[in-house]
């Protein structure tokens, strides 16, 4: 059965965006080593699921930096694997979205779900779009959690995690720490 991986850039304080959804702070502490691990995860997976706000970030970003040769092969790569994997994205308002590849879920996210994870494949993978991890979590649907811990306090922001004291048991698999000072926890569901 496919796993439902959740991959975030979190602050230290607990935050995966600014306020005004600002992802800035984690741009100075990201690296080449960085670059490559994260094209490894998005090769274990072949689906991503994105939500609409994220949705629109990514696909005006990733068609374009797929063609910018400028750009490490790694990066390339990635924007390849990005453009060309199938994308769910989970919205209530919108249906149609250029970026190939992409397909639209309006209603029954748990279903969907459970009908991708018996489908064969490699795992599903979310980045960004924070309110749909939170319906994910909320609905015991994430196998896995990759967190991108940066050495950052942003002090306000939207939160990864609401307290919630049933919602999680997680076992930590593995940690790799970079020289930027980032440091990936993996963690499984229990």
């Amino acid at each position: 059965m496919r796993k439902l991986v959740v991959s975030m850039n979190v602050t230290l304080d607990g935050y995966m965006s600014g306020p005004q959804c600002e992802l800035d702070w984690h741009l100075r502490y990201w690296n080449e080593e960085m670059s490559r691990l994260i094209g490894v995860q998005l090769s274990e997976a072949d689906t991503i699921l994105l939500g609409r706000v994220t949705y629109a970030a990514m696909s005006q970003y990733w068609p374009a930096r797929a063609a910018d040769l400028s750009v490490p092969r790694e990066d390339i790569a990635f924007a390849e694997m990005m453009n060309r994997y199938p994308k769910v994205v989970f919205s209530r308002t919108q249906e149609y979205g250029e970026w190939p590849n992409s397909r639209f879920v309006k209603n029954g996210l748990k279903r969907e779900i459970t009908r991708l994870k018996a489908t064969p494949g490699r795992d599903l993978i979310v980045y960004g779009s924070g309110s749909l991890v939170r319906t994910l979590m909320q609905q015991r649907l994430v196998d896995r959690y990759v967190l991108w811990l940066h050495p950052v306090l942003l002090g306000q922001g939207k939160a990864l995690f609401r307290y919630q004291p049933d919602m999680l048991d997680l076992q930590l698999t593995s940690t790799r720490v970079f020289e930027s000072g980032v440091i990936v926890l993996s963690y499984e569901r229990c």
